[in-house]
């Protein structure tokens, strides 16, 4: 009688543990759908706050660049994108290449960002390299950037490239897109301004 009743209760969280597992992938499926079927210019900065993770964030911008016709476009693979996301050419047929960052719009982007893109801009044989963030940027990482000639564009500047787009103003959000990074000049030009570089004390000798 024990051994009947054993089966049976392997038997019912065997069926539920499927159902559970069926119905998160239904979910999923579900999720994808809706978000590929949506229309790319019904999508706003809060639908994207709302993205569970970066990988539908870089989607979202291959979708919207191919919109706005970058037709060379593309996502770079998973895990082995040496640092960039999206690859494309610019109105001025120059290569591109992109870090996405989807971050809470409290947090701030750190300077690994500028540091894998800047990187990764010579791997893909590119000329420009670009940061898109939800948020805004660290300190540090605008001055690498402006050092280092990487454009970043924010949320403000995200938003703005949603709103043109959703407008039809395509040649507006391309503006925004394919406009020159904030160089930092002076790092090369002003021979009289001292930069200190900060050293660990504790291992100088």
């Amino acid at each position: 009688m024990m051994y009947v009743l054993g089966v049976i209760i392997i038997l019912i969280l065997v069926v539920f543990s499927f159902l559970i597992r069926n119905r998160t992938r239904q979910s999923k499926i579900l999720k994808i759908n809706i978000f590929e079927n949506q229309d790319l210019k019904s999508i706003t900065i809060e639908n994207i706050d709302l993205m569970e993770d970066g990988s539908e964030f870089e989607e979202y911008l291959l979708r919207l660049f191919l919109a706005l016709g970058y037709n060379d476009a593309y996502k770079t693979v998973g895990s082995h994108d040496f640092g960039a996301d999206l690859v494309f050419s610019d109105s001025n047929g120059i290569r591109n290449v992109i870090q996405a960052k989807r971050y809470n719009s409290d947090s701030s982007i750190g300077i690994d960002a500028v540091q894998q893109i800047y990187a990764a801009r010579n791997y893909y044989q590119a000329k420009k390299a670009v940061v898109i963030g939800t948020t805004k940027y660290t300190d540090s990482s605008d001055t690498l950037a402006g050092v280092n000639g990487v454009l970043l564009l924010d949320r403000n500047d995200l938003i703005e490239i949603i709103t043109a787009f959703k407008y039809g103003n395509y040649e507006e959000a391309r503006i925004i897109i394919e406009r020159e990074p904030r160089v930092i000049y002076e790092f090369w030009d002003n021979k009289d301004r001292t930069f200190e570089i900060k050293k660990d004390k504790k291992m100088s000798i």
